[in-house]
């Protein structure tokens, strides 16, 4: 079915916010998943899947594992990249500072693909950005570059782990010049160029979105069902104990 960029706003928006996370901001969120959408990346399926993850996590504080010149290491307790991700970018510009380049090492954390978004904003501010992580599933790594002067990334698919990764983890780094991916890119198994997302991103605006139905009940249900319950707990407070 075909959708527009409001309605997946609109409804993630309410999903989100039903789920009563103290972190994570809901309008951020569903641009998140509306960008990653667009982009013919499946933001809807992500979405649907790091539900459950959000809605009984711990609201706990990510810890800073280590810091230096460059780089820094963070733990994110199992919590989704979602709700934490749009800080830690902050963040890590402010340490960045006039340096040329900066690492930003994040340990257990999931839905890697939710920061989509914020990656590409990344190009906004004149920065190129590379980021990877490995999936327990087929690919099984994932590598997103995005040169300076460019609006989409590459991203590059390898059906193998590669070496030294965990699977609830991701690297990303920022750069004020290009990165030389030529070693890291031997091998893919498959890839999407920033022509092609260009091009599918476009058509969701002149067509609409494509969603696949079971997802898109999948996420109207979620935001139904925290509706529900918000409209309960608010009838049980109203009438006072």
């Amino acid at each position: 079915m075909i959708v527009s960029h409001n309605e997946i706003v609109t409804i993630v928006h309410k999903a989100f916010t039903g789920m009563h996370r103290e972190v994570g901001e809901a309008d951020v969120i569903a641009t998140m998943v509306a960008e990653l959408q667009m982009a013919g990346l499946d933001g809807i399926r992500h979405f649907n899947n790091a539900s459950p993850y959000i809605l009984t996590e711990h609201d706990t504080p990510i810890d800073i594992v280590h810091q230096q010149d460059g780089a820094i290491r963070l733990d994110l307790h199992g919590s989704s990249l979602a709700c934490h991700l749009p800080t830690i970018i902050d963040y890590a510009l402010e340490k960045m500072g006039d340096l040329a380049h900066f690492h930003i090492y994040l340990q257990n954390c999931h839905n890697r693909w939710l920061a989509y978004s914020e990656l590409v904003g990344l190009a906004a501010k004149g920065f190129a950005c590379l980021a990877k992580w490995d999936n327990g599933s087929v690919p099984k790594h994932t590598l997103f570059t995005l040169n300076q002067g460019f609006v989409y990334p590459d991203l590059y698919f390898f059906d193998q782990a590669q070496a030294n990764y965990n699977t609830n983890d991701m690297i990303i780094e920022i750069a004020t010049q290009n990165f030389d991916i030529e070693q890291d890119i031997q091998h893919f198994n498959h890839k999407i160029s920033t022509d092609e997302l260009f091009e599918t991103h476009q058509r969701a605006w002149k067509e609409g979105i494509y969603v696949d139905d079971e997802q898109w009940a999948i996420l109207k249900k979620t935001a139904a069902a925290m509706l529900v319950d918000n409209s309960e707990t608010s009838s049980k407070g109203a009438g006072g104990a």
